[in-house]
């Protein structure tokens, strides 16, 4: 299985989520984890996707995220899972 972390953070607003969401869908993207937290109404926001059937180019998955939060004024983030965990290692 590929897995991909995806981070979302920004001012808080309704539809983030469902939009978010409906992409994963739309393109065979299993949410396997998911935390959501609102802080003084900044919205944040981490999963962990499985990639596996993902059919197009994943930096094509990449880019259609960032324009989705630029969209809801949001910053969306989507990498490889050991990118990820490489760039994050203490």
């Amino acid at each position: 299985m590929k897995k991909g972390i995806i981070t979302v953070v920004g001012k808080d607003q309704v539809g983030i989520i469902a939009k978010v969401c409906t992409y994963l869908a739309e393109n065979d993207i299993n949410i396997l984890d998911i935390s959501q937290t609102i802080v003084q109404g900044y919205f944040n926001m981490m999963m962990i996707v499985d990639i596996s059937a993902v059919e197009e180019n994943f930096i094509d998955v990449v880019t259609e995220l960032e324009e989705i939060g630029k969209k809801l004024g949001v910053e969306v983030h989507c990498q490889k899972e050991e990118i990820f965990t490489k760039m994050h290692r203490i």
